[in-house]
């Protein structure tokens, strides 16, 4: 099953609520992963650009296209950002279809 990591930020209103009702938010992430018929691998919170991720096994970018709009249409993030992880055993065959596609590809004004 492919891997999806979803990067999330929360809008100020949500961390206020979490502030005042502290919890862990695993569950939650959890369901919404089963809910689009995959499952959660990890959940971190973090510093910078992103206020954390979720990384998830989904069945396809369809799933994880359902997930991050069930999320995102909640209100308490500012963004959702969601990106396939290929796994570096895949890397061959991608480089091989790169190579393929590379060779057929016509850069602009050529």
């Amino acid at each position: 099953m492919p891997k999806y990591v979803l990067f999330f930020s929360y809008t100020a209103e949500a961390w206020s609520r979490m502030i005042q009702n502290p919890g862990d938010r695993t569950a939650a992430a959890r369901a919404v992963a089963e809910g689009a018929g995959g499952s959660l691998e990890s959940i971190y919170l973090m510093f910078g650009g992103h206020d954390g991720m979720a990384i998830c096994d989904l069945p396809d970018a369809e799933a994880a296209a359902a997930a991050s709009i069930a999320v995102n249409s909640s209100g308490a993030f500012r963004s959702v950002e969601t990106r396939e992880l290929i796994d570096p055993g895949r890397l061959v065959a991608v480089l091989g279809k790169a190579g393929e596609a590379a060779g057929v590809y016509r850069a602009p004004g050529t």
